[in-house]
């Protein structure tokens, strides 16, 4: 496990990756999302909580619903990406503690603190998030990133409040889901890319003590 990464791999996952906001036609199959979770689940989480939910748009139905909630900046992009993901996070993810960090009693951590509970999943539902832009480079795909939107209608059309309140969601029983970002997936088309923004130097960002 100690092997470093070549150049063309550091490239692919970093350097040279870019936010697309033009895609091609290609689409993205479902056997393919499904391991692009399958790679991004892997990544670590406090207590392994893993309380990020995915909601794959996939259709133009599904893309439909979704835009009313878009700023205006991202309306065209994300009609024409081929899959949109909302990165979403369960507010009762300590459900599944038992679950995934068997070694304690780490349910009650959370559940009679929802303060700590909604900024525990907030904060590793957005590290998951970057575990997702990643694996999605891994595996060939392109991603669009993107906090332009109104979270209240996203969640409103996608994880209603009424049902949240019972802890219910059509798509995620037993889950109390709220969004977290948006992020375009598939074939991107470089020929539209902006130029590169730049990067601050680690004397600008770092500092060693």
């Amino acid at each position: 496990m100690s092997n470093q990464l070549n150049d063309e791999s550091l490239d692919l996952l970093f350097r040279k990756a870019r936010t697309h906001n033009a895609w091609s036609d290609r689409s993205v199959s479902d056997d393919l999302l499904r391991e692009l979770y399958d790679v991004m689940k892997w990544g670590p989480t406090s207590a392994n909580c893993s309380p990020a939910r995915i909601l794959f748009l996939r259709t133009p139905e599904a893309k439909q619903r979704l835009l009313p909630a878009l700023a205006p900046g991202n309306v065209d992009k994300t009609m024409a990406a081929p899959v949109t993901a909302i990165i979403g996070y369960d507010g009762k993810f300590y459900e599944q503690l038992p679950k995934l960090f068997p070694h304690a009693d780490a349910r009650s951590w959370f559940a009679n603190t929802p303060e700590l509970a909604e900024v525990t999943a907030r904060r590793n539902s957005s590290l998951q998030g970057g575990y997702f832009i990643i694996a999605a480079r891994a595996l060939g795909l392109d991603c669009g990133p993107m906090s332009g939107f109104d979270n209240a209608k996203v969640d409103h059309e996608f994880f209603p409040a009424e049902k949240r309140a019972n802890f219910e969601c059509e798509y995620f029983p037993d889950s109390h889901i709220k969004a977290n970002f948006l992020c375009n997936i598939g074939y991107g088309d470089s020929a539209k890319l902006f130029s590169r923004s730049p990067r601050l130097d680690f004397d600008e960002a770092c500092k060693l003590i």
